[in-house]
């Protein structure tokens, strides 16, 4: 006796169909094999589904039993597999039947036949909704995913347990449609201020262009001068993501199990700071099963590295590719993903090991040879990638004591979203959002200058030998910054302004 029946899997962001066939032979003596390259969870599945099938009140059949999930030659991974095994035996050993139009079934068994929660289902559901334009789908899916259907079908049904999807396969039970919550649940994560920051206009003015395009910025000063709290702060201007970023980030934390329960999408933009001896592993992404690492996390958000010198080298180096193309690649033998990591990144550091490098109030201790390894480092090519690097000078302590009023960050904020409509405006169409993103083909389109403006940066690049990278950067910040003056075109003070957050480190 033979059944087959569809299910879906996770090969990076993108679900790939598998089918679930079931042979059993009576003839033979019992066993319970699963093929078809699976994982240690696959392999326990054995065990779920013979306990949830025995406590649903069916018998679960003294034969061989042979599961192949194909193709074969995918690795198969996670407990979704459970659900459309235990159907499989089920209709194979003709204790159930149901009607042969496609049915795709996910989730995780428990040993008293209820249906749990599984990672992936809001791009599962993403990639039915594209099958469905060519044809009649259904899939059965935990209940508690019901918040990660986000492009919801009648024919999407969220079951609690085994017992309810056999009576809805079976018709004795009519499906009653289900409502997914409107209302997104309240944020109650701490929120800072910039109003909390006393003085760093300058700095703070760096940052907020960075928001304002999306351009990785470095703050380089002394410790306690407020690098960490301005970065933290940093969030509180940028506006939420659109829904297609929105569906970007949600996808990725979907996979990663960190989607927060009853959160339909993540409308926040991710805000990730791993420590500096964080692993490799842990920041990038990988492991014998490629998953999403910190600066995928990160996607369309900020990626905080705190003591950016401390990091490994080869995790700093690791950030140019990203940082150029928008994605890590991890390849692995069997297999290669890549993952988006487009993220805005913020680096702190201080000037030299004891951190008092340049300080007008304390002396550095550090010998010269201690301050060549530090600026070691962070080698050419990263500094090169940094649109912005701004000093954070130590604040007065008058300025801290009469505590002059700042300006608070929804005043900051609304300004930024000003420059990010202006953005999107002028790129509809494109697949790009904003001014960091423009690529090399089209920068003279976007980034328009006058000639004084022009001539102006010619003569810097000359004098400064500036490298490629580091003038196309130059006319993106300058494009940003001319955005927040409403102006069409780049005029000097734009220009001088983006180049002055370049060599600020000189």
């Amino acid at each position: 006796m033979f059944a087959k029946i569809k299910s879906l899997c996770m090969n990076g962001l993108d679900p790939i169909p598998i089918d679930v066939e079931v042979d059993i032979h009576r003839s033979s003596l019992p066993s319970f094999s699963i093929v078809g390259l699976p994982d240690a969870a696959v392999q326990e599945a054995k065990e779920r589904v013979r306990s949830s099938i025995r406590n649903a009140g069916f018998t679960f059949p003294l034969a061989r039993i042979i599961v192949n999930l194909a193709p074969a030659d995918v690795k198969k991974e996670g407990s979704g597999f459970d659900l459309p095994i235990a159907i499989g035996i089920l209709k194979a050993s003709e204790q159930i039947q149901f009607s042969d139009d496609p049915i795709y079934f996910v989730g995780e068994l428990s040993l008293d036949g209820k249906v749990r929660q599984i990672p992936g289902m809001l791009p599962m559901t993403i990639h039915l909704d594209t099958i469905q334009k060519s044809s009649s789908v259904a899939m059965y899916c935990p209940w508690e995913n019901l918040h990660e259907i986000y492009a919801r079908k009648n024919t999407v049904y969220p079951i609690k347990t085994l017992t309810e999807t056999i009576a809805f396969l079976s018709g004795t039970k009519k499906y009653i449609d289900y409502a997914v919550p409107e209302e997104e649940l309240v944020d109650d994560s701490e929120t800072f201020d910039f109003a909390e920051v006393a003085g760093q206009d300058f700095a703070k003015r760096a940052l907020e262009v960075a928001a304002s395009g999306f351009h990785n910025i470095m703050m380089a000063g002394p410790p306690g001068t407020g690098k960490t709290m301005l970065a933290k702060r940093l969030c509180s201007i940028l506006p939420f993501m659109n829904e297609n970023e929105a569906i970007e980030v949600t996808k990725i934390y979907s996979i990663s199990g960190l989607l927060p329960s009853g959160k339909r999408l993540i409308k926040k933009r991710p805000f990730r700071s791993p420590h500096h001896s964080a692993s490799y592993v842990s920041i990038v992404g990988g492991g014998a099963t490629p998953k999403p690492g910190e600066i995928t996390l990160a996607h369309r958000g900020i990626l905080f590295l705190d003591e950016f010198p401390e990091f490994r080298k080869d995790v700093i180096n690791m950030l140019r590719q990203p940082l150029e193309d928008g994605q890590v690649t991890i390849a692995r033998m069997k297999s290669t993903i890549s993952y988006p990591a487009r993220f805005l990144l913020v680096a702190a550091m201080n000037p030299c090991p004891c951190g008092f490098f340049g300080d007008s109030h304390k002396e550095c201790t550090c010998s010269s040879s201690q301050l060549l390894r530090y600026k070691a480092k962070l080698s050419g090519p990263i500094m090169d990638r940094m649109d912005i690097v701004t000093e954070v000078q130590r604040i007065e302590a008058s300025t801290m004591i009469k505590g002059r009023k700042q300006e608070s960050s929804a005043e900051i904020s609304a300004r930024v979203l000003k420059t990010h409509q202006i953005q999107q405006e002028r790129y509809r169409g494109e697949t790009f959002f904003f001014n960091s993103d423009i690529p090399a083909k089209t920068l003279h389109q976007y980034c328009l200058a006058n000639e004084e403006a022009k001539a102006f940066l010619e003569k810097i690049s000359q004098r400064m030998h500036l490298s490629g990278r580091a003038i196309t950067r130059a006319l993106k910040v300058a494009r940003t910054i001319a955005d927040m003056r409403a102006s069409e075109m780049i005029e000097v003070q734009d220009i001088a302004e983006a180049l002055q957050y370049r060599f600020r480190d000189h």
